[in-house]
């Protein structure tokens, strides 16, 4: 995967990646894919994984962060 793709990968948002990976696995499951789009579908699937779970846990830090000072406050991603 070009690294101008997984740049776009990085500005989706968690909804936006999820979505996209979902319907990866759709694709995949339905067997639409030749061999070399199937493997270049499973790397994108990858990369939209690695970003939803860093984003999750980015989440989670900020609502622990809450939870001990009683504020949130704004992260950069």
């Amino acid at each position: 995967m070009p690294k101008k793709a997984a740049n776009k990968i990085e500005k989706m948002t968690y909804e936006e990646a999820l979505e996209k990976l979902e319907s990866i696995v759709a694709k995949m499951e339905r067997e639409e894919l030749t061999l070399e789009e199937s493997l270049e579908s499973f790397r994108e699937g990858m990369l939209l994984n690695q970003h939803c779970r860093s984003l999750l846990t980015e989440a989670e830090l900020r609502i622990e962060e809450l939870q001990q000072n009683g504020e949130l406050k704004e992260y950069e991603s």
